[in-house]
């Protein structure tokens, strides 16, 4: 497995992998496939390279993404939300979002971030749990922060500090 940090030239990678997790987990991103199906090619480009985006590959076939969106006001600047989080279902129990997460990290520290957070459904313990295990805290909820058809889901904010001190706790 390898992992490689996308640049403008992979916009295909990105679409094919972005949709299919959109597609085939929808239940597990704020955006819908619909959402971003509708995007032109420069708006696919600009999310690919606004955001560090990684993608783990098992020969040439992606087996999972992860993204980095980072704060843009100067004085939050040093934070950075993880986002698009997902791997293939074959995949999964193997490592890939943990090694996705290690090269994010990376990433993430030598770009001068300090803080990294994300925002995980209350329904999704797999999640949670993994995050945890990563040294993921919970800093706190929103009631009803996600809109699943009619029938509101909690979101479990969670927060890790990667500069060495201790990470936030709830």
């Amino acid at each position: 497995m390898r992992i490689k940090h996308l640049d403008p030239d992979d916009v295909d990678i990105f679409r094919s992998i972005r949709l299919e997790a959109l597609n085939r987990e929808p239940q597990a991103f704020a955006s819908t496939a619909a959402d971003w199906e509708q995007l032109s090619a420069e708006e696919w480009r600009a999310r690919l390279t606004n955001n560090a985006v990684f993608v783990a590959f098992e020969g040439s076939q992606p087996l999972g993404i992860m993204g980095l969106m980072r704060e843009r006001a100067s004085r939050l600047a040093h934070r950075a939300t993880i986002i698009m989080v997902y791997v293939r279902d074959e995949a999964r129990g193997t490592g890939v979002a943990r090694h996705l997460l290690a090269h994010l990290t990376d990433h993430a520290r030598a770009s001068g971030i300090r803080l990294l957070e994300l925002v995980v459904r209350a329904d999704n313990p797999t999640a949670t749990r993994f995050y945890a295990r990563e040294g993921f805290h919970e800093i706190g909820r929103v009631p009803g922060g996600m809109l699943e058809g009619d029938v509101e889901v909690d979101e479990i904010l969670m927060a890790r500090h990667i500069d060495g001190r201790a990470s936030p706790a709830s």
